[in-house]
């Protein structure tokens, strides 16, 4: 791989599900981007609450504060500020049917949810990513973790397979809902020279000063089909997804990895890549 490989944007998404940020730089933790989906709204059983099942959440905006609290907006309400709740006690939550711990945020901040959706919502915060919740079972080493994130610590995805999934949406029976922005597959990090789904034989990269364990493929949902701007749904990518990019039972766009040392990522910072 060449060293023309290099980052093009960083992403972060405070509160999970919601519009999140990109920043020209970005700290990377043990379980990921510093500030990343540490927030999670829940229903009130304690269930997330993501765009999967609230297309909503699309609109809604999340910003970090200084301290790790965070400000949320969306269309038709006042914006919030929300401080980082005193950790004196956690309420169950579930995500993709595991139970995990988290510090309730507070009245105020479930009302603003709650009066947003139009369901009773609850939104949380995780106080110790270090020991709140495992990177997923069969790809992750003893000891890593996450934070509210799918499965793994980062998603890093290509310009070049975005085009060319473009591309095939284009030859598609659909061809009027692409092409589609990077937003709707919300990585973290998106990388520019790369060759098409060269991705797919990536087994450790290095970004700058960090370097990163490969984990798995992503595989997509809904979410995916999610117009991040209006929340309008359709069916793309999965269609064109379910034709060309389909291993196993999964869709694939996007490679999970888990960092192996801390730091800091730049835009523009070069990337090296090892193969199988």
């Amino acid at each position: 791989m060449s060293n023309s490989v290099s980052v093009h944007s960083l992403h972060f998404y405070p509160v999970k599900a919601t519009r999140g940020c990109a920043p020209r730089e970005m700290a990377i933790e043990p379980w990921g981007p510093a500030g990343d989906r540490r927030w999670l709204v829940t229903d009130a059983s304690g269930k997330a609450i993501t765009q999967r099942e609230h297309a909503r959440m699309a609109l809604a905006s999340s910003e970090p504060l200084p301290g790790g609290g965070v400000r949320v907006s969306a269309p038709g309400r006042e914006p919030l500020d929300v401080p980082v709740p005193d950790p004196v006690r956690t309420v169950p939550v579930v995500l993709f049917g595991d139970k995990y711990e988290a510090v309730p945020a507070g009245s105020a901040a479930d009302a603003w949810w709650s009066a947003y959706l139009g369901v009773e919502a609850h939104l949380v915060h995780m106080d110790d990513p270090a020991v709140r919740r495992p990177v997923e079972p069969g790809f992750a080493k003893p000891g890593e973790t996450v934070s509210f994130a799918d499965g793994y610590p980062l998603l890093v995805t290509t310009l070049a397979s975005l085009d060319a999934l473009n591309s095939l949406i284009a030859q598609g029976d659909l061809p009027d809902e692409g092409p589609l922005p990077m937003n709707r597959f919300r990585p973290n990090v998106v990388l520019a020279g790369t060759a098409p789904w060269a991705e797919d034989g990536w087994r450790r990269i290095t970004v700058g000063e960090v370097s990163f364990r490969v984990a798995k493929p992503c595989g997509r949902c809904v979410v995916t089909t999610t117009d991040q701007v209006t929340a309008e749904r359709g069916k793309e990518p999965l269609r064109s997804l379910a034709r060309h990019r389909k291993f196993g039972k999964s869709l694939i766009f996007g490679q999970n990895v888990v960092p192996e040392s801390p730091g800091i990522l730049r835009i523009g910072d070069p990337v090296t890549v090892e193969g199988e």
